[in-house]
């Protein structure tokens, strides 16, 4: 593919910007001349009557077309604002669908199982989750085993007696 040169691509960029600027300036006037028609046709030229009965019938009139006017105005309004409520529950649920969304921080809460279950449930649960109250208690018989290394059990004590020559004599006596 050959390069344009400088010269012909800035050729090109006037005669664009040629046709761009006819082009606006047909599209003022065309904008111009339908405004006219419409003036034309929905607004007549005023024309004051003289006397005060005249006057006050085209005030009348005025005050009617006024009213309609408005009422069609809020009527439109309505209308824009059910449909841009409608485009944004479509495009929230355009936004869920795709699951792009940023999950909210939560915060820990203290709460216990029974009031977890009260809050999902109702009052309707009635069962206590209270673990504690339902476990069994169970009392531990002193057998002489459990007894004899609970004596023996502190080994501080058995190498305080056995540190320095008095103790390892009578380690060596009592193996002898």
């Amino acid at each position: 593919m050959s390069k344009l040169s400088s010269t012909r691509k800035m050729h090109l960029k006037s005669l664009m910007l040629q046709v761009a600027k006819t082009s606006l300036e047909k599209e003022v006037v065309d904008t111009a001349a339908e405004k006219e028609s419409y003036l034309a046709e929905h607004c007549p030229p005023l024309s004051l009557p003289h006397s005060l009965q005249d006057l006050q019938e085209l005030c009348k009139k005025l005050h009617a077309t006024i009213d309609v006017v408005d009422e069609e105005r809020y009527d439109m309004e309505v209308k824009v604002q059910k449909s841009s409520k409608e485009i944004e529950d479509l495009n929230q649920k355009i936004f869920d669908l795709r699951g792009k969304f940023k999950r909210p921080a939560l915060r820990r809460v203290r709460m216990s199982a029974d009031a977890m279950l009260r809050a999902l449930l109702g009052s309707k649960h009635k069962v206590n989750m209270e673990l504690r109250a339902n476990l069994k208690q169970v009392k531990k018989e002193d057998t002489e085993k459990e007894k004899d290394l609970r004596d023996v059990g502190d080994w501080r004590k058995n190498i305080e007696e056995k540190s320095g020559m008095e103790g390892r004599k009578k380690m060596f006596e009592s193996e002898a």
